[in-house]
């Protein structure tokens, strides 16, 4: 039953979510917007340009890859704001993020229900590689 304290508390818990998740991206936000301003975004795009090709990606978009697979998706998110990406390139990293994000925390996960922890890591880093280069060819 809808009541007032129902109202209440879920807008206390979306106030403290909404903190929480503000917590997380800003700073990352902030620090690649930093890091565009710098030569060190530069740097990484040189060094991971190549690999980044075969998915029709800028080399700067590595670093909201590999904060999507290490970390979660919403560091990926934040890292995928300040740089100059088109709507094909952010479908492209947003598929590879969707089939393979969070790897440690799932892992942690898959490992407790009793999953051969390795052939899933291996079979989602692998699927994102097969839809990006896909995508790349299809968009």
């Amino acid at each position: 039953m809808l009541t007032r304290q129902t109202f209440i508390r879920g807008g206390k818990n979306g106030v403290w979510i909404t903190w929480e998740l503000t917590k997380a991206i800003v700073p990352v936000y902030f620090i690649v917007t930093f890091l565009k301003h710098t030569p060190v975004l530069d740097w990484i795009a040189k060094v991971f340009q190549p690999a980044m090709k075969i998915f029709g990606l800028p080399g700067e978009a590595s670093l909201p890859l590999v904060f999507g697979m290490v970390l979660n998706i919403y560091f990926a998110i934040a890292a995928i704001i300040p740089l100059d990406l088109t709507q094909k390139q952010i479908t492209i990293l947003s598929t590879m993020l969707l089939l393979c994000h969070s790897l440690f925390i799932e892992t942690a996960v898959a490992k407790k229900t009793g999953v051969p922890v390795k052939g899933i890591v291996l079979m989602r880093f692998l699927l994102a590689v097969f839809a990006g280069v896909l995508l790349n060819q299809l968009i």
